[in-house]
């Protein structure tokens, strides 16, 4: 037999932006906490016994369309999934599936997420069944952080609402 714990084994639960940026910084996330000036993000957080192991945050778009041909995805109808992170890597799958079956529904009907193109093979998102719809390729300087431009990937959820009839 066990012995009896206060905390559940695992729970994925709705956090304060501040406990989420200290885990992105306490696990090394290269963007850093996120830090938007909407106003409007919020965080879920992969808990074992207690103990915060991945966080995945929303936001919305920071532009009112998506780019890289996806401009039919908007403000309105999708949000961000702008950070995810975890204590180890293969937490972020287990994450990511949370946040889209019960983060997602709850927030828009489309869910997109930029991706390092440099930096990320894309399985996480690739094996949990979304979409590379689109390149996104730097030009200079982000005017919004002072940061060097990325190229992203943009990825989409549901697959089907990268195409512009749905």
């Amino acid at each position: 037999m066990s012995q009896a714990s206060f905390f559940p084994l695992v729970s994925f639960e709705c956090v304060h932006l501040d406990i989420a940026n200290e885990m992105l910084v306490a696990w090394g996330h290269r963007m850093g906490p996120l830090r938007r000036p909407m106003g409007d993000d919020d965080a879920h957080m992969l808990y074992h016994e207690g103990r915060p192991v991945a966080v995945a945050t929303t936001s919305s778009l920071i532009r009112q369309r998506v780019g890289g041909g996806l401009g039919h995805i908007t403000r309105t109808d999708a949000v961000e999934l702008s950070r995810l992170c975890a204590e180890r890597t293969g937490l972020c799958r287990v994450a990511l599936r949370l946040w889209r079956e019960f983060v997602l529904p709850t927030r828009a009907r489309v869910g997109v997420s930029y991706q390092d193109a440099d930096m990320h093979t894309g399985n996480t998102y690739r094996f949990d069944g979304w979409r590379r719809a689109a390149y996104s390729r730097s030009h200079g300087t982000d005017p919004r952080s002072g940061r060097a431009g990325r190229n992203k990937w943009i990825w989409v959820y549901p697959p089907a609402a990268a195409d512009p009839e749905t």
